[in-house]
């Protein structure tokens, strides 16, 4: 365990309340501060300037980013819940900048990948679960009680309303929105709009599109390509090589048909 004083941007010492328990092999960075009966475990990494509320338990193979916040009771970094787990060592990392609210649980990966990732500037809700492998980029937002299985993949700036399960190996796609209470059983498309159980699309998430900065002819062109996969009664793989045909050649739409081609286990449509 490291820590550092001075500076004059703020606090720079590393603080461990009393009757936290902080083992010997891990380390915390500057102005990490561990709160009333938490507990870090081995091969825990904390960045500077993370703070865990009370009764945190990150358990251990843990690295996590920092400025970080880590509310009372969020628990990280456990073994898999998976029945192939055999033990073997494996990581979970979070990115800088993240929120955790209060129970939260994240789970280390399994030997499939060895890890499971959340990214930076995410915001964790109260109850929520990332399970073994699961893979999240930046910028995300998982409302309460928001519960993934395994091998679950969300992309930048993803929005999920709360209650929402996850199937395991679904991914969904940078920029999409999920309404709560939903169940997502197949993947959603990037700048798309998802919700209900069974889930549905409902067209391009074009308020959070234009909110981040889309311009309209990017909008007008993934508008295009989905009514061209979507609404102009194809099959999918049909409808996508016509929109490769008769949308305009954008990155955005690029991905967006790209990210429908490669899908494994169908797409919400």
């Amino acid at each position: 365990m490291k820590g550092t004083t001075g500076g004059a941007e703020g606090p720079t010492e590393t603080f461990v309340h009393p009757s936290a328990l902080v083992d010997d092999g891990a380390e915390l960075g500057v102005g990490v501060q561990v709160g009333p009966f938490s507990i870090v475990g081995p091969g825990v990494t904390l960045g500077d300037g993370t703070r865990l509320a009370s009764h945190v338990l990150v358990a251990r193979d843990t690295t996590v980013g920092a400025d970080c916040r880590i509310s009372q009771g969020a628990v990280l970094g456990t073994d898999p819940q998976d029945l192939k787990f055999q033990g073997e060592r494996t990581w979970l990392e979070v990115g800088d900048r993240t929120v955790i609210r209060e129970y939260a649980t994240l789970n280390r990966g399994t030997s499939a990948t060895g890890r499971t990732v959340v990214g930076s500037d995410c915001l964790l809700m109260a109850y929520t679960h990332v399970a073994h492998d699961c893979v999240l980029g930046n910028h995300i937002v998982l409302s309460n009680s928001v519960n993934m299985a395994g091998h679950v993949v969300i992309g930048d700036w993803v929005i999920v309303g709360g209650l929402t399960p996850i199937h395991q190996f679904v991914r969904v796609g940078a920029h999409a929105f999920v309404g709560g209470a939903s169940r997502i059983a197949q993947d959603v498309p990037p700048y798309c709009r998802a919700a209900g159980n069974p889930s549905k699309l409902y067209g391009l998430n074009s308020v959070g599109l234009e909110r981040r900065g889309f311009g309209p002819e990017v909008r007008k062109a993934l508008k295009q390509a989905y009514r061209l996969v979507f609404k102009a009664g194809l099959n999918v793989s049909r409808g996508v090589a016509r929109a490769r045909d008769e949308a305009p050649s954008l990155p955005e739409v690029g991905h967006f048909l790209d990210f429908i081609a490669a899908s494994e286990r169908g797409i919400i449509s």
